[in-house]
This record gives structure tokens, sequence and C-alpha cells, in this order.
């Protein structure tokens, strides 16, 4: 989930992509293209049809690109209202539990599709479902009780740094050249500037309590980790199923151990609490991961990416007018240092031929 989150940001040419086909592939293969899509894998698509002018692609993509990054966005602003009636576990076993349902409801609505019974699809796709998924975004979520949906869109936005970091340091074939830690370091100066000020992005709250930019920073490292090791291990697996077997593990996880650890009480929640968790599984987790994969199919996975850039957006301006977050001159200098610093890591990608 995006991540959001899930979302939410995956480094272009760092991570393993899909292709038409739906199966991994490495991103030096020439048919390659990958995309940054928040609580997702990249997808990638090589379609062999005629093919717009980049412009013309872009101007037909938009209104599908503005959806995902709102679906993701405002899936944030909704999981921070969500944390005032629902514990943080609670909210995010519910929620992952909702998107994997409508996962399995997929394979047994459609008739090309079977449940996944490969062993090491299982194995592999289930140490994603931990790493990649349940920890990360438990973490997000818990995060969202000490800062704004604003804040916290913003620092998981820096994930492609440092994603480009680790596949220098675990990918023979991914080099950190100039123009990639040129942009490691604008991003991560962003994110090191709202931490320096102490950044909560809420009106009440002075200072920022360093428990929830730690939280984000671990569900960042776990994001990223678990891009190269998909990158390693799972350029050949069919991608729909990877992604359902994740989150079917994921939930497995996090929503026993919610009960187990902090019980089971819904009291506290009214009917916009219960709205807000159907968004979030649905609208917020499971419908993004669809429409983006619809989008990459249709206008290659260059022009989907312009997504990730789309959800801190929405998050921020979304807090600001639903949950009366705030927003400062810090945050908007710490957005223009990440979003510069993102663009910079992704600029080859964008210089590639759309395979579309």
């Amino acid at each position: 989930m995006s991540n959001g989150i899930f979302i939410p940001e995956f480094a272009i040419n760092s991570v393993p992509c899909y292709t038409a086909r739906t199966r991994l592939a490495g991103p030096s293969s020439p048919e390659c293209a990958t995309t940054p899509m928040p609580n997702s894998h990249p997808i990638v698509a090589n379609v062999e049809r005629a093919t717009p002018t980049r412009s013309a692609a872009t101007t037909q993509a938009l209104p599908f690109i503005m959806l995902v990054g709102f679906f993701f966005g405002t899936s944030m602003v909704t999981s921070r209202f969500a944390v005032g009636q629902f514990h943080p576990a609670t909210f995010m076993g519910l929620r992952l539990t909702l998107a994997s349902l409508c996962h399995v409801a997929v394979y047994g609505l459609t008739h090309y599709r079977q449940w996944p019974t490969d062993r090491r699809l299982w194995r592999h796709a289930a140490v994603l479902g931990l790493t990649g998924t349940a920890i990360p975004m438990t973490a997000v979520v818990t995060a969202l009780t000490y800062q704004s949906a604003g804040v916290t869109a913003l620092l998981l936005a820096t994930q492609p740094a440092l994603t480009v970091l680790l596949a220098h340091l675990f990918l023979p074939d991914e080099p950190l050249t100039r123009r990639k830690s040129l942009g490691v370091v604008l991003a991560l100066g962003g994110a090191a500037l709202l931490a320096a000020s102490g950044e909560s992005g809420l009106p009440d709250v002075r200072k920022a309590d360093p428990i929830g930019y730690a939280l984000v920073l671990l569900a960042i490292v776990c994001f990223a980790g678990s891009n190269i090791y998909a990158r390693k291990h799972m350029r050949n697996l069919d991608a729909f199923d990877v992604a359902s077997v994740r989150m079917f593990v994921a939930a497995l996880l996090v929503m026993p151990l919610s009960v187990l650890v902090v019980g089971f009480d819904l009291d506290a929640v009214d009917r916009q609490g219960y709205l807000a968790l159907g968004y979030g599984g649905l609208i917020g987790t499971f419908a993004p991961f669809m429409l983006g994969f619809y989008n990459i199919k249709r206008f290659g996975a260059t022009i989907a990416a312009l997504s990730s850039y789309v959800t801190p957006i929405v998050a921020t301006v979304g807090g600001v007018l639903v949950l009366r977050e705030s927003f400062t001159g810090v945050m908007l200098a710490g957005i223009g240092l990440i979003i510069a610093g993102i663009a910079l890591i992704n600029r080859r990608a964008a210089r590639q031929p759309n395979l579309m």
C-alpha cells in the first residue's frame, strides 16, 4: 500500500518492474521502465502499438495520474483522522484485511486468474508482506498520531533517495552517479530541514515528537529494503499474484497481533470513523494499485510515475483544509528540495523513449 501509503515512492532503475505479461524484469532490460508507486511494486508495460507524442500522452494520462495521487494523498488524510478513533494497529489490521479481500475477490470473480500456489512466490511475497507492508504501513499510521499528514507524506517522498543508496551498495548494476548523488543530497536535505526545525505540521504542537520522525524513517528503510529484495529475488514472478499474497500475508500478521497486543476496542469509532476505514482499505490501498496498473499499461511507466509528485501535495493541502493542519515556510522549502531531488534521481527515465 503505498506508499500511504503506500506508498509510497520507488526510485527509477533501482527496483524491479513488470512487463505487459506482468512478469518482473530487471531494470537493465531494454523493455523495462519503472515508476514510483506508493504501497505497491512498480509495474512496467511494453505494448507494441502506435504511440502519441510524449506531451499528448501526458495530457491524456493527466486525469488518471491526478486520480492516483489523489487517492494516496487523501488516504493519508483519512488515516490521520481515523487514528483519532482507532488504535493505529487495529486500523491498519482492518485496512489491510479489506484490501486483501478485494484481491481475493478478483480471483473469485475473474476466469483468467487462479489463486497462486507457487511456493517460491509465496516465500518471497511473504517476506515483502512483513518487511514491505505490515511493518512500514503500521509505522506510518502510528506516526500520524505525532505529526500531520502533510509532514508524513513529505518525509515518505524521500524514499527513492534511500533506495538509490541501497541499490548502490547491494546491486552491482546500479552505480551511484553524480546526478543521483545530487538528487539524494537534495531530497535528504529537505527531510533534514523538516527534522531540524522540529516541524510537526500541527497548529497546537510547537515542536514535533522525534518518535514520529523515527517511525517514518523505519518505514522508509523497510520500503527501500523491500525494493532491493524484490529486485534481486522476484524478477520472474507474476505482478498481481505477488501483490495479492503480500497484502494477504500482511493482513494475517497485523490483524491477529493487534488483537493480542492492544485488544479490539471499537467503542470510540463512529460512522465517520468506519467510513475512513472503508476509504483507506478500498480507495487508499486497493483502488490506486489497480488504477496505477492500468496507467502503466496504457500510458507507460515514465508518465505514470508523475503521480508520485501529486501525493504529498494532496496530503498537505487536504490536511490543511480538512484537519486544520498547518503549512509553514519550512514545509514549503522542504517539499521544494525533496521534489527537486527526486526529479534528479528519476531524470534518466524521463529521457528514455516511451515504450508504450
